[in-house]
């Protein structure tokens, strides 16, 4: 699911067919992703997956699969933390 959203996100923002979307691109190197469009990268994902990317994170993700990861962990506190 993470992977179909994400995928979406960056069709909408980056232009790319969605076929070009794997957990191995890199969001730089094989999108042509700079900087200003990770930042709508990560706005939309903030939204749409109801989570937070701090700056520091946002360095650390690379690839699609890094992305959809973080988007994994931050969902998995999010159900911890309302558990509590």
């Amino acid at each position: 699911m993470e992977l179909e959203e994400l995928r979406n996100i960056l069709v909408k923002i980056l232009g790319v067919a969605p076929d070009e979307i794997t957990m191995d691109t890199s969001f730089e190197e094989d999108l042509g992703a700079d900087s200003l469009d990770m930042y709508q990268v990560v706005v939309q994902m903030e939204e749409t997956f109801k989570v937070k990317v701090t700056p520091q994170e946002i360095e650390k993700i690379k690839r699609v699969s890094e992305a959809v990861e973080y988007i994994k962990s931050a969902e998995k506190r999010k159900r911890t933390d309302s558990e509590i």
